[in-house]
């Protein structure tokens, strides 16, 4: 097939939080496309979901390699577990193209209700857990590497409640930005994609008015976005059409948040 029908065949990719939602469509859009995907999950219970995308992939008429690897990356250790891991699967021979640093967690409390613990929760996952795994890939990142940070459209929109969650991911904008700066001389981008609402698992958890009014301020249709929207963003920026763009943030909102 040629570079169009599998425009990242013989990349390899890290797609973090990878058993469901937005995640998932990543890690199965990026196979799509020809890449072989590494998968990461935290939960026990999330195996057999983890299992069923490894089908999924394997499905694919042109067979690329998937490998699943169960880690917490919201842990000091966990970046490092995870990359012992890949080289063990890489026989010591790990090169790395892409990064899609997607796993999350959410809190909904106001300012009041916080407790340090919720702090730790949030911030160790959702900051923390992306700024030691970009640093423990680094040495296997080959050049014209792409970085692609999942945010959020809370990142700026000042909802009640989401004031952990939010300035969580507008730290990942910062980050994307200083990354990119620093990591561009070989050509290596790195981007920032900011999802508004979503059919996905963690949109249970938003309130239903909220959903409401932000289905009635998406210029596209009045209604929320599909997995495989953001998927197709993400993977766009993971070849060669995001050669040139690099320290952005990119709202894949249908225009409900406008950068």
């Amino acid at each position: 097939m040629s570079e169009f029908n599998l425009p990242l065949s013989n990349k390899v990719a890290i797609v973090t939080g990878a058993s469901r939602g937005i995640g998932k469509g990543i890690a199965v859009e990026l196979a799509r496309r020809g890449a072989t995907v590494v998968l990461t999950y935290v939960s026990k219970g999330s195996e057999d979901l983890v299992e069923e995308i490894r089908r999924t992939i394997e499905s694919f008429p042109h067979k690329p390699r998937v490998h699943a690897c169960r880690v917490d990356l919201s842990t000091l250790e966990g970046p490092q577990i995870l990359i012992n891991d890949l080289l063990a699967w890489s026989e010591q021979n790990l090169r790395v193209d892409i990064l899609v640093n997607n796993a999350g967690v959410e809190n909904s409390s106001t300012l009041a209700e916080l407790t340090v613990d919720d702090y730790n929760t949030v911030y160790n996952l959702n900051v923390r857990g992306p700024l030691l795994l970009t640093q423990a890939v680094l040495p296997h990142l080959n050049s014209h590497g792409r970085i692609i940070n999942i945010g959020s459209v809370a990142s700026r929109g000042g909802f009640k409640k989401f004031c952990l969650y939010g300035s969580s991911k507008a730290a990942l904008e910062g980050l994307t930005r200083t990354w990119a700066q620093e990591l561009g001389g070989n050509g290596t981008t790195v981007n920032c994609v900011n999802p508004g609402p979503v059919q996905s698992d963690m949109l249970d958890n938003i309130p239903k008015d909220l959903v409401e009014l932000q289905k009635t301020l998406t210029a596209v249709e009045n209604r929320i976005g599909t997995v495989s929207e953001v998927a197709n963003i993400v993977a766009s920026l993971a070849g060669k059409d995001g050669d040139w763009i690099t320290g952005q943030t990119i709202s894949a909102s249908g225009g409900y948040a406008m950068y």
